[in-house]
């Protein structure tokens, strides 16, 4: 009897010091979300100065910009799924110190050819830490309402970080080369692996059999090629390489669903898509970041090109957006616990096509109070649907599918964004162009040009000059105040699209009890040992 009272004891000292561990696991988790997404924007800023030292060509200008994202959204199931099989400390791990030799490479690049290598190794990198840090918070926190907590503050910093990128790097650009925006990723990590091998835990799921390499091979190809696909599409190529990208990337991952769906251990449980809440949660990603990205693209572009802001005015006329992003992530728990996630998810929505909706009265004349009332609308709705949809795709999902969950949702963020900045982009030139063909004075071959985009629209004004020129000025202007309300329009046309459809969402959240488990192992689960007093009174019975 008093052994078990003493190994009652132990336990409850340990679950108390594994309460107070979760947070700071957090925190590690935060640090490494924070710097892949700050990488993801970080470059934008450094291509001028990238361009002037490199003397890269279009193509590989191209892939310098575009190698990072492709990689990692092409590797997230694969790196999502080996870390349910070896462990996603492991993984996590590994993915820091890759980051990190990347980084340098990256920083001390000598030619094009070598910085897109190492961008593509960040993109490796990249997919290794992201849905890691998913799948540990969601071992961390078995119950639902502290594990909402913790995925609101893991959704604001990766608004923080999405912000931050270009601000950080105009700020080094303006002191250091353009090497600094990835050197300054080596400290940080330098200090990351030591710090997360001493307190992340490690975890694993507890499938059976051999890991599908063949399929991970498969949904990596199809994956690259269809997001390879989308973003040419995206950029208005419609052509040879684009169609066969993604066809042959929409082949694969149909041969691949095949795969998972015969196999006795499969990669990706799919039986998971048959319950509505993960499916509907997944569909709603990929809505809200379609939305998302597309609008932000378009945003900055009315900014600089009509109202004539520049980079800097435009990030921070932005930065209300991400505040409100951040203030919805951070309230996301106590709201998802008032009004559950068909609600918040469909209000969400319907928040977000409210603020479309406002920005449609955005003119050729500069409104302050309007953007900002836009874009705070725009930062918390979409926040509050990605907060919500994130938080009941991982409660769904079975906990040893942890990692695949976490890169399915990762998977549909890239995704989404892809298609966003193709579908916008189309309904903009598609709106934008018309208007430009028949303006007088102007020849044709001119038309046809400045009806690519608003900035080639400048450039051949600026060379006609005259009369000419300025009413081919004025005409874009007017052209893409137009093409952007037409967008805003089918914007919040799909935004209303997702707050139907997350009506098939749970209308409660429902926090079920810890599930009934021996106290030792519960404790390993979370990386602690067993109390050795346990293991005696067990031997002793």
């Amino acid at each position: 009897m008093s052994g078990t009272t003493t190994a009652a004891a132990g336990l409850r000292r340990r679950a108390a010091g594994a309460g107070a561990n979760r947070w700071v696991v957090l925190v590690v988790l935060c640090v490494s979300l924070l710097l892949v997404a700050v990488d993801a924007t970080v470059l934008h800023v450094a291509v001028p100065a990238v361009t002037e030292d490199l003397r890269p060509g279009a193509i590989e200008l191209l892939w310098i910009v575009d190698t990072y994202p492709l990689v990692c959204a092409a590797l997230l199931i694969l790196f999502g799924t080996l870390g349910d099989r070896v462990g996603r400390r492991r993984v996590l791990l590994l993915g820091y110190a890759l980051f990190g030799v990347a980084s340098a490479l990256a920083a001390f690049a000598p030619n094009a050819q070598v910085l897109i290598v190492a961008r593509g190794l960040l993109g490796v990198g990249g997919a290794m830490i992201m849905p890691a840090t998913l799948s540990i918070l969601r071992h961390v926190f078995p119950d639902r309402r502290e594990r909402a907590l913790a995925i609101g503050i893991w959704s604001a910093v990766a608004a923080v970080g999405a912000a931050v990128g270009p601000l950080l790097g105009g700020f080094l650009l303006e002191h250091f080369w353009w090497g600094s925006v990835f050197l300054v990723n080596i400290p940080l990590m330098l200090v990351s692996l030591p710090v997360g091998r001493l307190l992340l835990p490690e975890s694993r799921g507890s499938v059976g059999g051999p890991w599908d390499v063949i399929g991970a091979l498969m949904a990596a190809a199809g994956l690259f090629a269809v997001v390879l696909g989308v973003k040419r599409l995206g950029g208005g190529e419609l052509d040879v390489f684009t169609a066969v990208p993604l066809a042959v990337g929409a082949a694969l991952l149909v041969l691949f669903v095949r795969r998972q769906r015969r196999r006795t251990y499969p990669l990706v449980d799919l039986r998971m898509f048959a319950r509505p809440a993960f499916s509907t949660s997944v569909c709603c990603i990929v809505l809200a970041m379609l939305a998302l990205v597309g609008l932000e693209l378009i945003a900055a572009q009315y900014l600089q090109l009509v109202l004539g802001l520049s980079p800097l005015e435009t990030g921070l006329r932005l930065l209300p957006l991400t505040f409100a992003a951040m203030a919805a992530g951070l309230a996301g728990a106590k709201l998802l616990r008032r009004f559950g996630p068909r609600r918040m998810v469909s209000g969400g929505f319907c928040l977000t096509a409210l603020a479309v909706l406002t920005l449609t009265a955005m003119g050729q004349a500069d409104n302050a109070t309007l953007l900002l009332l836009g874009f705070v609308l725009l930062g918390f709705g979409l926040e509050t649907t990605l907060f919500a949809a994130y938080e009941s795709m991982l409660s769904e999902a079975p906990p040893e599918q942890a990692g695949g969950a976490a890169a399915i949702g990762e998977t549909s963020y890239q995704l989404g964004a892809g298609i966003g900045i193709a579908l916008l982009g189309s309904v903009m030139n598609a709106a934008y162009a018309p208007g430009l063909s028949s303006v007088p004075g102007v020849p044709a071959s001119a038309s046809a040009s400045a009806g690519h985009s608003l900035g080639e629209a400048y450039e051949v004004a600026a060379q006609l000059g005259g009369p000419a020129g300025a009413a081919l000025r004025r005409a874009a202007r007017e052209c893409f105040v137009h093409g952007l309300h037409v967008t805003l329009l089918v914007s919040a046309g799909l935004l209303l699209l997702g707050a139907v459809m997350a009506l098939r969402l749970p209308r409660v959240m429902v926090c079920e009890p810890p599930t009934a488990k021996t106290e030792p192992e519960t404790e390993r689960e979370v990386g602690l040992p067993a109390p050795r007093e346990v293991v005696e009174s067990r031997v002793s019975a």
